[in-house]
């Protein structure tokens, strides 16, 4: 919601995006929130960062709170997730989860470090500090020497820490290619150009041509390891929404990308709008499958974040790239954010309390209010005479 007030210009959902926000942030500011932690894992918690960051380079209104602002929340969130790089197996990384009682905890998966990176390179970007800079050259250099990252830059699940490591779980998700391509081209435009970047990118690149299958026409999304098998859970139809985004954004920040990148996003987004003609909400209830003229049946919180991201994505050359704090950016930094309240283990009793309806309203209403009614207009801004 924050890239559709970029992009349109429309004012009217951000004081319930701020809402939204700021209601997750916890008394800690660092979004672990007492609804949500006891689950938590890192990417759940970098996830909410990305938000943060976003309302920060886009140069979203600032909170009204003197305590906070959207700078150093992205902040917090990359303090504390360094201060769990885990050095006993596999030579570093972060585990997936942040709390030992979590399914996951042995496990260093793809989307928790592709987080990571992403976050120290937005944060290196927009600070300028070379700190950040070299957390997300760690983390990369990291990745490469585990089986995660093949040499033709496809990016898999993750590993178990149990046997460390050394044989990788070969699923391929949109979002972990991705969250890497966002973080390479926030380093490629930090370093003017650097062609080890550069490099970097094309083939990153290269590794999303797997979710673009040669028999959709080579331009079509598709989540290959679960849309065409229709096994996709409750989150996996919302991955396509983040490997958009950070598509069109790496047009800005790493121009020549352009030319392999917007025919993607012009034909996923042309196969989303199709796929927005279910008959629930008035026949706008938007499907999964992008290469079907008709809906497929399928609805959701992900399916509507899905296109609604790829439709608005290809108003990326109508609007200004992303600021920096040397370069219009308005948000204040704290780079000791979250270092006194970073311990996985907190003893904060809050983290024992019930959840209340109170709490799940938060995030939800964003949800319930906002998604079935835009995705007409950005169609229509897109795509309309």
């Amino acid at each position: 919601m924050v890239h559709y007030w970029y992009y349109t210009g429309d004012t009217t959902y951000n004081d319930v995006v701020t809402q939204g926000l700021l209601a997750q942030i916890s008394p800690d500011k660092d979004f672990m929130p007492s609804n949500q932690t006891l689950t938590e894992g890192n990417d759940d918690q970098a996830f909410w960062a990305f938000a943060a960051m976003s309302a920060a380079e886009l140069n979203f209104p600032d909170p009204s709170r003197e305590d906070v602002s959207w700078l150093a929340l992205a902040q917090a969130v990359f303090n504390e997730q360094a201060s769990r790089w885990e050095t006993t197996t596999c030579g570093g990384g972060l585990r997936w989860q942040i709390f030992s009682w979590n399914k996951g905890y042995e496990y260093k998966n793809s989307i928790s470090n592709g987080c990571f990176f992403q976050l120290a390179a937005r944060l290196a970007r927009y600070t300028g500090n070379q700190t950040y800079a070299d957390w997300a050259i760690k983390t990369w250099n990291w990745m490469e020497s585990t089986p995660l990252v093949t040499p033709q830059y496809n990016i898999y699940d993750g590993v178990d820490m149990r046997d460390n490591c050394t044989k990788p779980i070969p699923l391929e998700w949109t979002y972990n290619i991705g969250t890497f391509l966002m973080g390479a081209a926030n380093l490629y435009n930090y370093t003017d150009g650097d062609p080890t970047w550069r490099r970097i990118l094309e083939g990153m690149l290269g590794g999303t041509k797997v979710f673009f299958p040669a028999s959709l026409g080579g331009n079509i999304m598709q989540e290959v390891a679960c849309e065409p098998q229709q096994t996709c859970n409750y989150d996996q139809p919302s991955f396509k929404a983040y490997l958009s985004r950070w598509m069109a954004a790496t047009t800005q920040l790493a121009p020549f990308t352009k030319d392999f990148i917007m025919p993607k996003l012009q034909a996923s987004a042309a196969g989303a709008a199709k796929q927005c003609s279910g008959a629930p909400n008035g026949g706008t209830t938007c499907g999964r499958t992008w290469n079907t003229a008709t809906w497929d049946g399928k609805l959701g919180v992900g399916e509507e974040m899905s296109a609604m991201s790829v439709i608005q994505a290809n108003l990326i050359s109508k609007v200004a790239p992303p600021v920096t704090a040397d370069n219009g950016g308005t948000s204040k930094s704290d780079p000791l954010a979250g270092t006194d309240t970073s311990s996985a283990e907190s003893s904060d009793p809050l983290l024992t309390r019930s959840i209340t309806m109170g709490d799940r309203a938060g995030a939800g209403i964003l949800t319930t209010i906002v998604l079935g009614g835009l995705l007409g207009s950005t169609w229509w801004m897109s795509f309309g005479s």
